[in-house]
This record gives structure tokens, sequence and C-alpha cells, in this order.
């Protein structure tokens, strides 16, 4: 009985993990380390042990998540020409936007709204912060614009791939442990 108590709270943990990682605070990386201690504290004649093999595909889900998130943020901020300032502020602009939409999202419909609100607002912060990034450095707002548009798109592509791969990691710890 004491085995199932850890597992419900590795899996508690794991889903806060999640939630970290909808809202761009590298929630993936804490479930790595969860799974990590999980695995090395609770010994293999446990019914609930989650094996190394497991761990490992974790590593390597989370990586990928990193990889897709980066590449799409990347790629948004390239594409339409976004200057340093301007990254470095729709980085800031998409984590507060992501927290106060997964709260927003939570008041209006627990759970789906959470993950929506999460993601638009990541997408609408990054924009925001952007546009502001570049309007700093002296260019025209319909410019502004435009580098604002493609830091949306590539946050908001880059967290639905990164919460994905949040939820695969989610479902294989959980298979790995009650089957």
């Amino acid at each position: 009985m004491l085995f199932l108590l850890f597992a419900i709270l590795y899996l508690l943990a794991l889903a806060l993990g999640w939630v970290l990682a909808l809202v761009g605070l590298g929630g993936t990386w804490i479930m790595v380390g969860v799974s990590v201690l999980y695995a090395w504290l609770i010994p293999e004649a446990s019914p609930f042990q989650l094996g190394w093999p497991a761990v490992i595909g974790l590593g390597v889900l989370a990586g990928l998540g990193e990889l897709i998130e980066f590449l799409a943020g990347a790629l948004g901020a390239k594409k339409a020409g976004g200057s340093r300032r301007s990254i470095a502020l729709s980085l800031v602009g998409s984590v507060f936007g992501s927290l106060l939409g997964a709260i927003a999202g939570t008041a209006v419909l627990p759970i789906i709204g959470t993950l929506m609100g999460a993601i638009l607002c990541a997408g609408l912060g990054a924009m925001g912060g952007s546009i502001l990034g570049e309007r700093w450095k002296g260019k025209e707002f319909k410019d502004s614009l435009e580098t604002g548009k493609s830091a949306f798109w590539g946050r908001v592509l880059g967290a639905v791939g990164k919460t994905l791969f949040g939820t695969m990691m989610v479902l294989v710890a959980a298979l790995a442990l009650f089957i």
C-alpha cells in the first residue's frame, strides 16, 4: 500500500511538471529529475517500480520536446528578422502571458481552459514582447507587427509541441508503473 502511495505522489509530481512545462518553466526536466529520484529510491521488488529504460526514454522525450520548442521559436523569430532585444522580450512576455492565460483559462474552464489559455496567451505575450523590442530598437510599427506575428506563431507551435511531448512523458511513466 505504501508503494501505491509513492506511485500516486510520483504521478502528481509529473502532473505538476507538465503544468510547469505548459507555462514555459522547464517542467519536462523536473519530470525527468523526479523520475530519476523515484527510480533510484523505489526498490526493484516494488510492484510500482520505474525501470531505468523508462527513465532514459523520458529523458529522450524531454530533449525532443525542448528541441521542438526551441526550433519553432527560433525559426519564428529568425523568419521575421527579430533583434536580440525583441527575442529576449518575447521570451519574457511568453512566460508572463502563459501564466496569466493559465490562471484565466482555469477560471473559465478548468483543464481545457488552462491548456488553451496558457498556449494562446504565451503566444500573445511573445508577440507583445517582440513588438516592444522592435519598437524600442526604432522600427516602424508595421515591421514590428510582422516580427510579433512570427513570434506568436513560433511560440504557439513550440508550446503545442512541447506540451505533446510532456503528455507523452506522463503516459510513458504511467504505463511503466502499472504495466
